[in-house]
């Protein structure tokens, strides 16, 4: 898991002025805030008022030693403890596991290596906290229904999605494959004034091109070889009501003409008709594809593509929700223990930072999965790092971008492999890399053609 920038306020026990105006000086540097006490008993008094992330301190303190403070704090209020002696052995150790002491540095502390420990406290606290608020909410029968998360960027799509939802215009729905598109669109439906209508699904990639246009449009008996009967068209059955194209971006080039002229007009004849049918439908449309892209390429017609992307809903990968991926895993594995009738209440914290460090590809979908999986193979009333899909379990991150860049090279090779790095984390998609680059998708294909990148 990536260490984030350290953060937090930190209660620093300790009666070595000249050790304290050091350490204070050292850790705010590095974005720490540090409250200071010269005794134990004065740190349980700050603690009574005040809320801190992680504790740190020396374990021979006058009167109430650190390791009678590690067991206070522990039994009344788990704020993660770091224990620091001069006079390091094993029994003082083993003592200090014991009173559930979160670390244990011997003097002298090398500043580094107490940033660290620390910046370990806090988000442990952190994690410990979002599972007890997880497990502590009520059960969330009714999220079906709505969209999962509470990260600035799910916020964005949520407050999107309700503002558009009373407006009967077309919506765009883009994402990676597994981030949640016909959720959006099902959410945006309930919320509309066409709530009452049918909201039909239809996945244009997972019908073959000759039928697509009877599946939308209908078609009448004697129309083509196996038209024994009429047919209803989804824009028929979707009267007063709401159809989701997904994967729109799969659609044929003569298809998207057909449904142009049905969109523009209200109505459409099915195969083999003579009349035309009109219809009240309210358009989404989602895909995984760049859109811009397959226009550029000539894909995807433009006239189409302004049509149906009146707004446009971008989904976040899973991997940019942060702590989102852990309410959605609680969620799920609530779900999964209804279904499978299992006694699943949440997840450790060893899981919850393997969750948060994976970067799933496969997205909200994968997640729902590894939970499901989980909850059936457990053995115990919370999930365990054993429980996990193997590729979870043993999955590592690489903490810098240049990490593959051997030393010693040019600035432009340096950009060449960055930009090859980003294109391959992306799927190839020219428009989510230029994002991520800082870039216009121009400047990023005058610099793929001058680098030779093969996408």
């Amino acid at each position: 898991m990536n260490m984030p920038n350290p953060s937090g306020r930190v209660l620093l026990v300790e009666d070595d002025r000249d050790l304290v105006q050091m350490l204070q000086a050292g850790l705010s540097k590095r974005g720490f805030t540090v409250d200071a006490r010269e005794s134990a008993a004065a740190a349980l008094e700050a603690m009574e008022s005040e809320d801190f992330d992680a504790i740190v301190s020396d374990v021979r303190l006058e009167g109430l030693d650190g390791l009678g403070l590690a067991e206070r704090v522990s039994s009344n209020r788990p704020t993660p403890i770091i224990l620091m002696t001069g006079h390091g052995d094993i029994e003082t150790a083993i003592a200090a596991i014991r009173t559930g002491v979160y670390d244990f540095l011997q003097k002298p502390v090398a500043l580094e290596t107490l940033v660290v420990a620390l910046a370990r406290a806090v988000r442990h606290k952190s994690l410990e906290e979002e599972l007890r608020r997880l497990r502590d909410r009520p059960n969330q029968d009714g999220a079906a229904g709505r969209i999962i998360g509470n990260s600035p960027q799910i916020r964005e799509v949520q407050n999107l999605a309700r503002r558009v939802a009373a407006a009967d215009i077309s919506v765009l729905i883009t994402g990676e494959s597994g981030t949640g598109k016909e959720l959006v669109a099902r959410t945006i439906h309930e919320q509309s004034p066409r709530r009452n209508g049918p909201f039909i699904p239809l996945n244009c990639a997972a019908v073959p091109a000759p039928l697509l246009e009877s599946e939308l449009f209908g078609h009448v008996a004697g129309a083509f070889t196996d038209a024994k009967s009429d047919h209803t068209g989804l824009f028929e059955q979707a009267h007063g009501g709401t159809l989701l194209l997904d994967e729109i971006g799969d659609m044929p080039l003569e298809m998207q003409a057909k449904l142009l002229r049905a969109v523009q007009e209200g109505k459409a004849r099915p195969v083999g008709g003579k009349e035309e049918k009109a219809f009240d439908v309210r358009i989404l449309a989602a895909t995984n594809k760049d859109l811009e892209e397959e226009l550029d390429e000539g894909r995807f017609r433009e006239d189409l593509y302004y049509r149906l992307n009146v707004v446009n809903i971008v989904l976040p990968p899973l991997r940019a929700r942060g702590n989102d991926v852990l309410e959605l895993a609680q969620y799920f594995i609530e779900q999964a223990g209804g279904r499978l009738s299992r006694e699943v209440k949440g997840f450790s914290r060893p899981v919850a930072e393997r969750l948060l460090r994976y970067d799933w590809p496969g997205n909200i979908r994968e997640l729902a999965n590894s939970m499901e999986r989980a909850v059936a193979l457990t053995r115990f009333s919370e999930l365990t790092v054993d429980d996990l899909p193997e590729k979870l379990r043993d999955y590592r991150v690489t903490r810098n971008v240049l990490d593959a860049v051997p030393e010693m090279v040019s600035l432009e090779e340096v950009e060449r492999l960055h930009i090859e790095r980003v294109l391959k984390s992306v799927d190839g998609n020219k428009s989510k890399a230029a994002n991520i680059l800082g870039v216009d998708r121009r400047t990023l294909y005058r610099k793929v053609e001058r680098y030779g990148i093969s996408v």
